[in-house]
C-alpha cells in the first residue's frame, strides 16, 4: 500500500467528487487482460460456453458463490491484489464497476481467449483480446470523467498490468483436433513465430495505451493438465508433443520482452516462466504438500479431467491437495504459491526482476519524484 501513496495525493480532488474511499484504495491501480486463468467473472455476462458461475465453482469462497473464478477459491490476480494492498478488482462487464471503484483498476479478461482472434470460437461469444484493448480504452475514457484526463493518464502510468494469453491458442486452436486449420497452415515453429508476432502488437498496443509495468505471463505446461492426460497419457506422464510447444513457446516469448525492454527501458515487460513455477509441482508434488499433481479436483473420468466440472461431477474433499482444481486450471492453494514466486522468486522464475522488487523499485521513484 505504502509503495502507491503518490496516487491517493494525486487524486484527493477526485476524491472530494466520489465520496470517502476505503484505504484499500490506496494502492495502485491494477489491470489484468487474458483469459480463464484470470477471469474473474466478465463471461457471467455474455452467452457464452466458456463460463464459472456454477457451483461447485466458488466453494471455498466465504459465501460459498461461484463468481466466474475458475477455481474453488480465489485466482492469481486477486492474491496479487492482496499484496498490493487492495481489493480485488471488478469484472470490466459488471455494473458495479463504477465511481470509486474505477480507481481501483478492471479486470478485462475473459475465458477461451488467445492472441489470435481465431481462437475460442467454439465459446461463441467471449472478448478477445483486440475488444479487452478497446474496454481499456473505453475504461479510460470513463475514468476521465470523473477525475479528469491528466489524472487518468498518471493512474495508468503508475498501475501494474497483468496479461495472461498463449495457452489457449496450443490447446483450443493449434491441436484442438487433429490436422486443424492452423497447424495445416503452419509448421510449429512457424506457428510460434506468427503468435509471437501478433502478441507482440498487443503488448506494444497496451503500452501505447499507458501501460508502463507489465507481468506477462509465459504458457504453462499444457501437456500436463488433467484434461491433456485424460486424452493422450496412460500412466500420468505429460503429453509430449504439447510439452514440446510451450518448451519452444516460452524462451522466445522471454527473448521478444527482452526486446521491448530495450526499445521501451528496462522493466516495463516482466516475464513469468509459468512453466518452470508448475514444473516445480508436477515434479515433485509432495514438497509442496499436494498428495496429487495429476488428478483434478472437480470433474469425470480419466484422471477426473474429462467434461466440465459440475454439480454432478466427481469432487474432492481437500482441494489444498490438489494443484488442479478442474480440468484445465490450478486450485486457490496452487494460486498462492505461483503469486510467491511472482512475489520473490529469482530470474527462474521471473525476469529481469520479481514483484517485490518492482514495487520497491517504484516506491523509490515516486519518492526521488516529490
Amino acid at each position: 500500500m505504502a509503495s502507491s501513496s503518490w496516487l491517493v495525493l494525486a487524486l484527493l480532488p477526485a476524491l472530494c467528487c466520489l465520496g470517502t474511499l476505503p484505504t484499500s484504495d490506496a494502492a495502485r491501480a491494477f489491470f489484468v487482460f487474458g483469459d480463464s486463468l484470470v477471469d474473474n467473472g466478465n463471461n457471467n455476462y455474455l452467452v457464452t460456453a466458456a463460463r464459472a458461475d456454477s457451483p461447485p465453482y466458488g466453494i471455498d469462497t466465504p459465501d460459498h458463490r461461484a463468481t466466474g473464478r475458475f477455481s474453488n477459491g480465489k485466482n492469481v490476480p486477486d492474491i496479487i491484489s492482496e499484496h498490493l494492498g487492495a481489493e480485488p478488482v471488478l469484472p470490466y462487464l459488471s455494473p458495479e464497476l463504477d465511481g470509486d471503484k474505477m480507481l481501483v483498476g478492471a479486470n478485462f479478461a475473459s475465458a477461451g481467449v488467445g492472441i489470435l482472434n481465431d481462437t475460442g470460437i467454439q465459446f461463441a461469444n467471449i472478448i478477445h483480446i483486440s475488444k479487452q484493448l478497446l474496454y481499456f480504452q473505453q475504461y479510460q475514457k470513463r475514468l476521465s470523467s470523473l477525475i479528469g484526463a491528466e489524472q487518468t493518464a498518471r493512474l495508468v502510468h503508475g498501475s501494474l498490468v497483468l496479461i495472461t494469453l498463449g495457452g489457449n491458442d496450443f490447446v483450443n486452436n493449434y491441436y484442438l483436433v487433429p490436422y486443424s486449420a492452423r497447424s495445416r497452415e503452419f509448421s510449429l515453429p512457424d506457428y510460434i513465430s506468427y503468435i509471437l508476432s501478433e502478441y507482440r502488437q498487443i503488448l506494444t498496443r497496451l503500452y501505447d495505451l499507458g501501460a508502463r509495468r507489465v507481468l506477462v505471463q509465459g504458457v504453462g505446461p499444457i501437456g500436463c493438465v488433467p484434461a491433456e492426460l485424460a486424452l493422450h497419457s496412460l500412466d500420468g506422464s505429460c503429453d509430449r508433443e504439447l510439452q514440446r510447444a510451450a518448451e519452444m513457446y516460452n524462451p522466445r516469448l522471454m527473448a521478444m520482452l527482452k526486446d521491448l525492454n530495450a526499445r521501451y527501458g528496462g522493466g516495463v515487460f516482466v516475464g513469468v516462466n509459468m512453466q518452470r513455477i508448475h514444473n516445480d509441482f508436477i515434479e515433485d508434488p509432495k514438497a509442496y504438500g499436494f498428495e496429487t499433481a495429476t488428478q483434478a479436483c472437480c470433474g469425470q473420468g480419466r484422471f477426473n479431467g474429462m467434461g466440465l466440472c459440475t454439480m454432478v461431477s466427481s469432487l474432492c474433499a481437500d482441494r489444498d491437495a490438489y494443484v488442479f482444481w478442474d480440468a484445465f486450471h490450478p486450485t486457490e492453494r496452487a494460486n498462492r504459491l505461483i503469486v510467491q514466486q511472482f512475489m520473490s522468486g529469482s530470474t527462474d522464475y521471473i525476469a529481469p526482476m520479481n514483484l517485490s522488487t518492482v514495487l520497491a523499485v517504484d516506491l523509490h521513484k515516486e519518492q526521488m519524484r516529490t
